[in-house]
């Protein structure tokens, strides 16, 4: 007997196994919204994702296989039912013919035919055993009680009798509805809808060409949602509208440059409402679209991806990015600030970090709002512990990057030190020297591991 390979999180104690990214690229793309398939149920999605790494582990497969290019679990799953659909159609006639010469000769018709035998009596002239209500009713209670002795020979011949009749009749009854009732293709389909704006809804059945946009209808879609965007500002109909372009194009397999200005302008969009969990999932394609050569902003999105990591702390994600780089892609401005970023961080030199990130090119600025607080906390640590007994408010503004005195204030009052706030002739003064750790707790908290939608 072969045994199931184990699963990926299943490691002997004291090990631990580095997932290639493209490896956890794959599993977080199994659970998109949009992959999703109400034929396969989670516990068969979740029994084939571990079936196919736990697999691909076990043979050392895991950085040889082209995980970007590997069906998902649900195809996979699919594919396995379709297999044995097609096993099915190949036996059922051997075993169970429906239609064929001799079910229009009387004398060899069988049970399974859905057509009477007119010369059968009618089933109320019949009992289950084939003996008349007089017979019954004539034999002596002895012979009945033999007749209808379960052990008895002729009882046997006819209960056989009938489990064969019902056999036959339920695998004709299967046979014909595996021929009238086909899995649907998993092909593409070509939208016919000519409608601009469609709600987004979750596919719960094979999708219907006349309620799909073709690409030409999709680019006239993209105008006016961009110019929706710019006159009204609705971010929650923006994203609907987005979702349902996305899912548009899956449906039909659109992998062109059009694709991947959807994905762009809807992560830009994303990334300015502060919706990581859509940006999440339009950065994970928008790598996929870029490996295959697809023109775009791959620079762009890569400086967003290095921003993003540093954002959530994961060191994996971010050195298998920093891998992939090329020397050219290194001296591109967005990414070299990216790297400045980090390495900024790196060696603790927030003078240069806060600098970095009041020049930020791009929407870089977006993903590093979403750190700065924490940043700013770890350096006002430092301050405390390195200026003492007090600096000027100004020197904390200019330092840590605040657009404003009172914006700098305010940061220290949310922290809960207003009383180190100290207002004098000629300026604000900060009280450092009874700080006495007041930001460490909140700092710490800061850095505990972020928990992000749409990450794996």
């Amino acid at each position: 007997t072969s045994t199931s390979p184990a699963a990926p999180v299943e490691q002997p104690k004291g090990t631990k196994t580095e997932w290639p990214e493209s490896v956890r690229r794959y599993v977080q793309r199994s659970f998109h919204p949009e992959n999703d398939d109400p034929s396969v149920s989670r516990a068969e999605l979740e029994a084939k994702l571990k079936d196919t790494i736990g697999s691909a582990k076990e043979n050392n497969a895991l950085y040889t296989i082209d995980w970007d290019n590997m069906p998902l679990p649900q195809a996979l799953v699919r594919a396995d039912r379709e297999a044995q659909l097609k096993l099915h159609h190949r036996a059922a006639p051997i075993t169970t013919p429906i239609y064929t010469d001799d079910s229009f000769n009387p004398k060899k018709r069988k049970s399974n035919d859905f057509s009477h035998d007119s010369s059968a009596p009618p089933p109320w002239h019949s009992t289950n055993a084939g003996r008349s209500l007089e017979d019954r009713i004539s034999y002596s209670p002895e012979k009945r009680a033999a007749l209808d002795d379960p052990k008895s020979s002729k009882f046997q011949k006819e209960a056989n009798k009938r489990k064969r009749r019902f056999e036959n009749e339920y695998k004709a009854a299967n046979v014909a509805s595996l021929s009238l009732n086909p899995p649907p293709p998993s092909g593409p389909i070509v939208g016919t809808s000519e409608v601009l704006e469609k709600k987004y809804l979750r596919l719960t059945a094979p999708p219907v060409p006349s309620n799909v946009r073709p690409e030409r209808v999709l680019r006239q879609t993209l105008e006016l949602l961009k110019k929706k965007w710019r006159k009204e500002g609705n971010y929650s109909y923006i994203c609907d509208q987005f979702k349902s372009m996305r899912q548009d194009l899956t449906v039909q397999r659109i992998k062109n440059e059009f694709t991947v200005s959807v994905y762009e302008i809807h992560a830009r969009i994303a990334l300015e409402k502060g919706d990581i969990g859509e940006y999440n999932q339009c950065q994970t394609q928008l790598r996929s679209l870029y490996a295959m050569g697809l023109k775009g902003n791959p620079i762009e999105f890569k400086a967003y991806r290095i921003l993003y990591f540093i954002h959530t702390a994961n060191r994996t994600g971010l050195n298998d990015t920093l891998a992939d780089l090329t020397a050219a892609e290194k001296e591109e401005r967005p990414i070299k600030h990216a790297l400045s970023v980090r390495s900024a961080l790196a060696l603790g030199n927030y003078h240069k970090f806060f600098q970095l990130y009041l020049d930020t090119p791009n929407m870089g600025a977006y993903l590093m709002d979403m750190f700065v607080a924490r940043e700013r906390l770890a350096a006002l640590c430092n301050i405390c512990k390195g200026y003492k007994p007090d600096v000027k408010l100004r020197f904390i503004t200019e330092e840590l990057g605040f657009e404003s005195d009172a914006d700098a204030a305010q940061f220290i009052i949310d922290y809960q030190g207003q009383h180190l706030l100290e207002d004098r002739t000629e300026y604000i003064a900060f009280l450092t020297g009874k700080a006495n750790g007041l930001f460490e707790n909140s700092r710490a908290a800061a850095f505990q591991k972020v928990d992000i939608k749409g990450q794996i």
